[in-house]
């Protein structure tokens, strides 16, 4: 019976692995497709994100069924519990890179104000810490999840660089407001994706200790 149970908590790794390398692909993708202005494969990012939505309501089914059928104990229930947070985490990313193709698709003709760089980085950025954060979930390793929402600093530090960037071009001509807005939406969803990083994190630190509790990004203790 346990042999079976390790079975399933395996394949529940395996599935939210495979669910993650597809997000991952979502965000850098969905950037990609911006920058290009590539509207084909901003509709594609809208595909992926079906089978997103599909893979986490599978995860969800699954983990139900194991908790119901195996009644789990103690870190085998914080470990179920946290998959199915997870998978959520997972999709609500998926959204966001929805959102950056949906920005793609709604500017039609118009150009980039700017050339991008710096939410090409976001992005990248984003998309490392998220691959990070599950391989520290899928091993258990509290300290690595500890350490990668200090990461968070550096996307917030490019977040901050785009806004002003972007209100520059609006102070200078206020024609620019409606596509400087695209851009700033596009920056947020992605400042956003390296909050739910952090939620992972929070999260494998739950299962390896048994305590939920906030990682800040910054050491106050240190700042103090």
């Amino acid at each position: 019976m346990r042999k079976t149970f390790e079975t399933e908590i395996q394949q529940l790794k395996d599935e939210l692995l495979v669910l993650g390398s597809m997000v991952e692909q979502q965000i850098v993708g969905s950037v990609e497709a911006l920058k290009k202005r590539d509207i084909d494969a901003s509709r594609r990012i809208y595909e992926i994100d079906l089978q997103v939505n599909a893979r986490r309501y599978a995860i969800e089914e699954q983990v139900m069924v194991a908790i119901a059928t195996q009644q789990p104990m103690a870190h085998d229930l914080r470990l179920l519990a946290s998959i199915l947070e997870v998978s959520g985490e997972l999709e609500r990313m998926g959204d966001y890179a929805k959102g950056i193709a949906t920005i793609n698709i709604r500017m039609g003709e118009q150009p980039l104000l700017k050339p991008l760089i710096d939410i090409p980085r976001m992005a990248q950025k984003g998309a490392d810490m998220l691959h990070r954060a599950l391989t520290a979930f899928i091993n258990e390793d509290a300290d690595a999840a500890r350490a990668i929402p200090l990461e968070d600093d550096e996307v917030d530090n490019l977040y901050t660089q785009v806004y002003h960037e972007l209100m520059m071009f609006v102070i200078q001509d206020a024609k620019t407001i409606e596509r400087a807005n695209w851009l700033l939406w596009v920056a947020h969803n992605l400042e956003r994706v390296a909050d739910r990083v952090t939620n992972i994190c929070e999260r494998t630190v739950f299962i390896a200790t048994g305590e939920m509790k906030e990682i800040r990004a910054t050491d106050d203790e240190n700042s103090k």
